[in-house]
């Protein structure tokens, strides 16, 4: 996807794509502030490249209550509304337990959640029923340690923009 650098920030396109790490994590805490300038915007984060956590403009912008931000997308909605004016920075604290599987590809230990917005608690310790569909159910997909994905939605919004962005493997 296209992005731009400013102000130590990174500023996706509105068109559809992804940046994501190299490196795969497993358990780790991820910290991301995160803003856009003044119309709503959707994107995501997507933890192992598999589970994404809902990032919208629900300021003023109602939408479907397991699609809003912090949602563990179309799966659990968050316990609140934490969001700030559209042009001010919001910050995901995010800790992430990957799932454990069994020969046979079912969960052992499934993967857990928990997203804290701007010092409030979105998702605690949250399990994570599988994949995070668009269309259709969660499916349990056996993998290992993944990257993470910041997404630029590809709709005709406002870029979004990331900072502050670290992670520590847990």
């Amino acid at each position: 996807t296209e992005f731009t650098v400013e102000d130590g920030a990174i500023s996706l396109s509105g068109k559809f794509g992804y940046i994501r790490t190299e490196i795969p994590y497993a358990d780790y805490r991820l910290n991301a502030e995160w803003r856009w300038p003044d119309s709503a915007t959707n994107s995501g984060i997507f933890l192992q490249d598999m589970y994404e956590i809902q990032v919208l403009d629900c300021y003023n912008n109602e939408t479907y209550v397991n699609g809003q931000t912090g949602s563990v997308y179309k799966q659990t909605p968050p316990l609140a509304n934490a969001m700030r004016k559209p042009g001010e920075w919001n910050v995901y604290d995010i800790i992430y337990s990957a799932p454990i599987f069994k020969e046979d590809g079912t969960y052992r230990v499934p993967p857990r959640v928990t997203v804290i917005q701007n010092g409030i608690v979105l998702q605690n310790n949250t399990t994570i029923l599988g994949t995070t569909e668009y269309i259709g159910f969660p499916k349990v997909v056996k993998h290992g340690a993944g990257p993470i994905r910041l997404q630029s939605h590809g709709d005709p919004s406002e870029p979004i923009s990331f900072r502050n962005i670290w992670i520590r493997e847990m």
